[in-house]
């Protein structure tokens, strides 16, 4: 063991000694047995609170985690993949026995505010309270009571799959000290109503940080890296830098090509695909006009991103993608177009698309393996799908093909090699 690393061990320890220490002394202890207040009562049995949190509970994706395929809606038992091992998500609808029946609503606000749960336990942050944290009090009595109305499913929770030291609880109180700040979202008055809307729903309902950041090998975000993009854990896409300015993800795109995607899964500067896919089709698309204008003008405020790195000039790709022109001619311009223009509301285009240039390639590789569709949407109830060439191309000729398409026409993003193809043509599909 080196000296720097026998100097940070006992640091280590004294900071997790210290965090649980402070858990311990302010945590709630178990749960109380008091009963609602009328007037909560009252607000819980509300139509229109409940017609409220339905909506809400749409715009924060709720049902993804939720609900296991082919299940119940709300009843749990859908494993989230980490680094650390696999986190079932819990039953949320109100049975007494394994959801939310026994809950009441100061129980439900220290769980999305806190990340505390109803017998003072710590939350795992793939429940993600780093961001819930930020919805108002009224707009969390709202989900509760959209979840009380809920039809009673009785399914027992699924146990936890998680690694030693992870698998111990008490050990987040040392990640909640390094990366959570627990705070319900408050209006900036230099900015307008809408601006503000949009900044609430994608900071705190619509998380969108939780995906669209870099992790660090604890898992946790910092707050520069803010909407930047990232890997998403263990389903290897990525996702994108949400900046339109300049060097950002979306960069060229308009607010209605925003509004666009997120409502049909398709716009003029690309299409959603991967987890995003399954975003639009359980949350964004049933958002109000309103709201999605609310969001893109919140991300047309995001700001410059730094000039990203050249690629080095140790390695020279001019092989690469000529070999990859050829291949593009014959397999991939008849829908995208010499050009890489695409097609409006068919094919996606290639030119100035904002997952084929991502920093990684991942998701350009990923398409050309896998093929696929965009999301069916009201919008967009029938859309075309990308035949898969994993049997067709060798890694060779995907790493070429992929490189001449994220270098060609407008596009400057670095090469992807054999490696990376091999790599990524075996992780799993979603």
């Amino acid at each position: 063991m080196s000296g720097l690393r026998r100097l940070w061990v006992p640091v280590v320890l004294v900071v997790v000694a210290l965090a649980v220490w402070w858990w311990r002394s302010h945590s709630a202890g178990p749960a109380s047995v008091a009963m609602e207040e009328p007037a909560v009562v009252a607000k819980l049995k509300d139509p229109a609170i409940i017609a409220k949190g339905r909506y809400l509970a749409t715009a924060g994706d709720c049902i993804s985690c939720h609900t296991v395929q082919g299940g119940q809606p709300y009843a749990g038992g859908r494993a989230v993949p980490t680094p650390f091992g696999n986190i079932p998500a819990p039953n949320i609808t109100p049975d007494p026995d394994t959801g939310l029946g026994r809950w009441n609503f100061d129980d439900f606000w220290r769980a999305l505010h806190t990340g505390v749960g109803r017998n003072g336990e710590l939350l795992y942050p793939a429940f993600s309270y780093t961001s819930f944290t930020k919805v108002t009090r009224d707009d969390a009595l709202a989900i509760f009571a959209y979840l009380q109305s809920l039809p009673s499913t009785h399914q027992p929770a699924k146990p936890l799959d998680l690694s030693f030291p992870y698998s111990v609880r008490s050990g987040l109180a040392a990640w909640r000290a390094l990366y959570f700040k627990p705070g319900s979202y408050q209006p900036d008055p230099s900015h307008s109503p809408v601006w503000n809307r949009g900044a609430y729903l994608v900071q705190g309902l619509g998380h969108c940080n939780e995906c669209h950041a870099a992790r660090d090998a604890w898992g946790g975000t910092v707050s520069k890296a803010q909407l930047t993009g990232g890997q998403i854990p263990e389903l290897d896409w990525y996702a994108t830098d949400l900046s339109m300015q300049a060097n950002g993800g979306l960069r060229g795109w308009s607010k209605q090509d925003i509004v666009d995607l997120l409502q049909t899964g398709q716009s003029a500067k690309g299409a959603a695909f991967g987890p995003m896919a399954d975003v639009v089709v359980s949350s964004t698309q049933h958002l109000r006009d309103e709201d999605l204008q609310a969001i893109a003008e919140y991300l047309q405020s995001l700001p410059p991103r730094p000039s990203p790195i050249t690629e080095s000039a140790s390695f020279n790709s001019q092989s690469l993608t000529d070999h990859g022109k050829d291949i593009y001619a014959q397999r991939c311009a008849n829908c995208h177009g010499k050009e890489g223009n695409g097609v409006p509301g068919v094919y996606p285009p290639l030119d100035g698309n904002a997952s084929v240039m991502e920093p990684t390639g991942i998701n350009a590789t990923r398409a050309v393996l896998l093929g696929g569709f965009s999301p069916s949407t009201e919008g967009n109830p029938r859309p075309y799908s990308m035949p898969p060439y994993a049997q067709q191309l060798s890694d060779a000729e995907v790493a070429a093909v992929v490189t001449y398409i994220r270098q060609a026409w407008s596009n400057h993003a670095a090469t992807v090699q054999e490696r990376d193809v091999i790599k990524n043509r075996h992780t799993p599909i979603d």
